[in-house]
């Protein structure tokens, strides 16, 4: 999921995402037919991690969600229910004002509106922003086995530094590539590319995690390997089976599977 990058920063909460078939985060699905389950890439042993933000890492709706609301309420209009969102909160805040007040994107009164999203979105930036189950025990075991992980995001910096702030995690990412650092965003390589030349560290010793096709076609047209999270916002219509990507996982410990020097985490649901 992603905000735009080029956005400035100019400066009653929603439900909880519902679980069905649509946005899904935290699900546990099995590999579809023709994928290989979670095991060892068929490639040289990876060293680092590289994970989307929103949808991946981080569970960001809720706050999206509650932004939007506000932002209908300030235009005298109804909140919507959370599943409503469900198609385009991986899309960006253009996306989710063309949803929540029936709008074509071209529309003159969309950039007003976005951008006041954009401040009630900062403004409760990690309110209730939490990572998905089972990341906090995936980053301590990657770094107990000396690997790295890092960000690489389309959402801008302005949001995307604070949020990883506030939720401790900025020390620990090795790099944070946002949607603002380089002049493109995902689904070009360049940013994967240059989060590479940051950690001083080659394509094919990475892997590149995220919940939409743009993460997997980044990754793959920079040479590191591709994992979908189907734990994040995917929906029915996204059919991941067809981006290309090297696996599926369906909570975050089966990743570790993929790396070097690691154990397993339980199966989810499984945990003490």
């Amino acid at each position: 999921m992603t905000l735009d990058a080029h956005s400035s920063n100019t400066q009653g909460l929603a439900d909880p995402l519902p679980a069905g078939p649509g946005l899904q985060p935290g699900g546990n699905r099995e590999p579809a037919p023709g994928l290989r389950p979670a095991g060892h890439l068929r490639r040289p042993a990876i060293e680092t991690v590289l994970f989307d933000l929103d949808g991946t890492l981080l569970d960001t709706a809720p706050d999206l969600i509650a932004a939007a609301n506000t932002l209908l309420q300030e235009n005298d209009r109804p909140a919507l229910a959370a599943g409503l969102y469900a198609p385009v909160v991986s899309h960006g805040s253009a996306a989710m004002i063309a949803r929540s007040f029936d709008l074509h994107p071209r529309d003159p009164a969309m950039e007003p509106l976005r951008q006041r999203f954009l401040q009630l979105y900062r403004s409760r930036v990690s309110s209730l922003t939490r990572p998905f189950a089972g990341i906090p025990e995936l980053l301590e075991q990657i770094e107990a086995a000396g690997l790295r992980w890092g960000v690489v995001t389309n959402k801008p910096g302005w949001l995307t530094e604070p949020l990883l702030e506030d939720l401790d995690l900025s020390h620990r990412a090795a790099c944070v590539v946002s949607g603002d650092t380089v002049a493109c965003r995902k689904p070009d390589p360049r940013p994967i590319s240059y989060a590479c030349e940051l950690l001083d560290i080659a394509p094919h010793r990475t892997v590149v995690v995220g919940d939409a096709l743009r993460d997997v076609s980044a990754g793959r047209l920079a040479g590191t390997s591709t994992l979908v999270a189907l734990f994040g916002y995917i929906c029915a219509e996204d059919e991941p089976t067809r981006w290309g990507a090297d696996g599926l996982i369906g909570h975050p410990g089966e990743l570790l599977r993929w790396l070097p020097d690691t154990t397993p985490l339980p199966e989810h649901g499984q945990h003490d």
